[in-house]
């Protein structure tokens, strides 16, 4: 006997702020105060509810039924429903999570505690929550997409980005967190257990695979990274038309890296000078790049009278490599 398969139903779950818990308990005692509050709230925040394709109206909402989380003290949940096309949305109150026993204050202070370097037991000890709860939020945090919830808090897509990878560890494994960054958004946080430019591009390219779902015509313009190998190959390999550059703080704090054996007073010394030079240098309108170019030579020359010509040119060398991306 043939077996159909079940067509997944769609989650269609509100959650309202109600700003204060006593406000939701006055208003579920009043079902067309309960309506028009989350229908307001709804056309505040410019959200569109997700009705049945066949639908043509999107505000005609009612009151359907109600139920009971016994978890929670035996909490009323209500659910509306649209009069047209009959889809049921369940309500949820902005100090319910769903799913979930504990509250989004508990859960925000707990992933904080994580975050800071605690355990799983000693932040449910202090929250008095279950370590296996913690564990199941942190697992469910980590599968939804980035992109996708952006993309949903109406953010643009990027037109710039900065491409970094994180050097971490797993155990005793050595692993990668491919990142890509906007401003102060974090756009993409993959994992890679190799660091090789075709596992580095299967991680970036999630973010373009998913950024294009939203936007066919989505293209990066530019992207800063910090000449790692794989990440520039990658960057390559996924935005063919985008302009990459190195990041200039990269470019600060591998100096110092660049004078094995010299005191640490004349490295930060010498950083100074350099980070002086980059930001004159940005401030220029005209003639950028021959100014830079300059410059980098003049201080390539002052390295190498100051702390040695074998300084001076291993430092030279890396500015020839480096600056068409300054």
């Amino acid at each position: 006997m043939a077996q159909t398969t079940k067509a997944s139903r769609q989650n269609r779950t509100i959650t309202v702020d109600f700003q204060d818990p006593s406000t939701y308990f006055q208003l579920i005692t009043d079902g067309k105060a309960f309506v028009e509050f989350v229908l307001a709230f709804l056309l505040a925040l410019g959200f569109q509810l997700t009705h049945k394709a066949t639908c043509t109206s999107s505000s005609s909402l009612t009151r359907h039924s109600h139920y009971a989380r016994v978890r929670l003290g035996g909490l009323t949940i209500w659910r509306i429903q649209c009069t047209s096309c009959t889809a049921v949305f369940t309500v949820l109150p902005h100090f319910v999570l769903r799913y979930r026993r504990m509250s989004p204050d508990v859960a925000r202070q707990a992933l904080i505690a994580t975050h800071g370097g605690l355990s799983l037991e000693w932040c449910a000890t202090i929250c008095h929550i279950s370590p296996m709860a913690l564990y199941r939020l942190i697992c469910a945090l980590g599968q939804h997409s980035l992109v996708t919830v952006l993309v949903k808090s109406r953010l643009p897509l990027p037109a710039y980005l900065l491409a970094d990878e994180k050097h971490s560890r797993c155990l005793t494994d050595r692993v990668y967190l491919p990142t890509i960054v906007s401003g102060r958004v974090l756009w993409h946080l993959g994992y890679s257990d190799a660091k090789s430019a075709a596992a580095f591009t299967a991680s970036y390219g999630q973010f373009q695979q998913t950024a294009l779902e939203h936007d066919a015509s989505y293209r990066v313009k530019g992207a800063l990274t910090d000449g790692f190998d794989s990440t520039v190959s990658s960057m390559r390999t996924l935005f063919p038309g985008a302009r990459l550059g190195y990041c200039l703080r990269h470019a600060l704090n591998k100096l110092p890296d660049k004078l094995v054996g010299v005191s640490a007073s004349v490295r930060r010394g010498l950083r100074s000078t350099f980070h002086a030079l980059l930001h004159r240098c940005r401030q220029r309108t005209s003639l950028r790049a021959v100014a830079l170019g300059q410059r980098l030579r003049h201080f390539a020359n002052r390295i190498a009278t100051t702390v040695g010509e074998e300084h001076g040119e291993r430092v030279r060398h890396w500015f020839e490599a480096k600056k068409a991306g300054w």
